[in-house]
């Protein structure tokens, strides 16, 4: 729908919020539509996977805590939106679709502060406090991007 209703003779008519290329509005037909859910469902599976994996390993090292137990929560919870953004197109199932993605976006926000207090937590040498620095700093583009975006 976006290059059918942005002509080359009236650029001025395409800008507008319906006319801007977002990744939600571009892939609702097939075979974009298969690629995105099919996107979506990986990295679903790919953030429970991390986020047990980092849960067993912090669970290990610094042994039960809220916080850890937390982040695992935030991750899945993560991904479950994301499956949700990822299955449910926005053409068809409007609602359901921004659900999963204010589920989805502030969740993983969450996530990865959490990954990265815990990172400090567990920090006993310089390298492990500059990997926190590196979460952190991550962790704060993200944030930003997220709201900019």
């Amino acid at each position: 729908n976006y290059n059918q209703s942005c002509s080359v003779d009236s650029p001025g008519s395409c800008c507008t919020l319906d006319h801007i290329p977002l990744v939600s509005k571009c892939g609702t037909l097939p075979p974009e539509s298969c690629f995105f859910s099919l996107i979506c469902s990986l990295g679903s599976f790919m953030v429970i996977l991390v986020g047990l994996l980092r849960y067993a390993h912090l669970l290990e090292r610094l042994g039960p805590s809220l916080l850890n137990t937390l982040g695992l929560a935030t991750g899945w919870i993560c991904a479950a939106g994301l499956t949700m953004v990822g299955n449910f197109q926005v053409d068809h199932a409007k609602v359901l679709h921004y659900i999963g993605a204010g589920v989805a976006f502030p969740t993983s926000m969450i996530f990865l502060l959490l990954q990265s207090i815990l990172t400090y937590r567990m920090a006993k040498t310089r390298g492990q406090y500059w990997t926190g620095h590196l979460r952190s700093i991550l962790t704060a583009v993200a944030f930003f991007t997220l709201i900019f975006s």
